[in-house]
């Protein structure tokens, strides 16, 4: 079954009223507020229709195509500001992009498989930057470490990238290391403890005579 389309067209407000304040009464309304810029054009400052953002946002990297007084532009999702507490979409910055443009973004590092019984795999780098279309951007990366063994270390440049894509970060980076769990160490070994244990008991005995 094919793939259902996103529709990623938002039709976005010029916002006229700015501060805390209005922000506020912008959210109440159901609205974010946003910035676009970019490509020598002015910021334009804009209020979005928060539900439909606020799915479309599920997507990283999500590219929006604006339409603004009848006239749409494509920009790129480049900052997300939340509140800490009630998660809730506080601002949004975006950028001017154009088809044919090349980006660069932070994919995730999707790890696939089991490593071989008895150890574990560590993801040290969960993203990496790669430079893309601005819009055929990839969500993620994917490794398969099906039966990967202890002290196998993946690298950047190990990585097969989505097709249209180049690595930025640098290809030395450790992005996963495969190793045995180390024991756990419980300071006292058997000798101690079964000591430990023995004068317990004497001193039970002891108490009871």
């Amino acid at each position: 079954m094919a793939e259902k389309k996103i529709d990623t067209t938002i039709v976005a407000e010029v916002r006229e009223s700015f501060g805390k304040g209005a922000a506020r009464k912008m959210r109440v309304l159901g609205k974010i507020p946003a910035v676009v810029y970019g490509h020598g054009t002015e910021p334009q400052h804009l209020a979005l229709p928060g539900h439909q953002v606020a799915l479309l946002l599920r997507r990283k990297n999500a590219v929006l195509e604006i339409k603004v007084n009848g006239k749409t532009q494509l920009a790129l999702v480049k900052d997300v500001q939340k509140d800490p507490v009630k998660a809730i979409i506080e601002h949004i910055d975006l950028i001017v992009i154009r088809k044919g443009e090349k980006v660069i973004v932070d994919i995730s590092v999707h790890v696939e498989g089991e490593s071989y019984p008895g150890t574990i795999a560590n993801l040290e780098s969960a993203t990496i930057s790669v430079e893309a279309e601005a819009t055929h951007i990839p969500e993620s990366v994917v490794v398969n470490i099906e039966g990967f063994e202890d002290g196998t270390q993946i690298h950047a440049s190990d990585l097969e990238l989505p097709a249209g894509s180049t690595l930025v970060t640098d290809p030395e980076t450790l992005v996963i290391n495969i190793v045995i769990p180390a024991e756990v160490d419980l300071g006292e070994d058997e000798d101690e403890v079964e000591a430990a244990e023995g004068d317990e008991a004497t001193e039970s005995t002891e108490a009871a005579e």
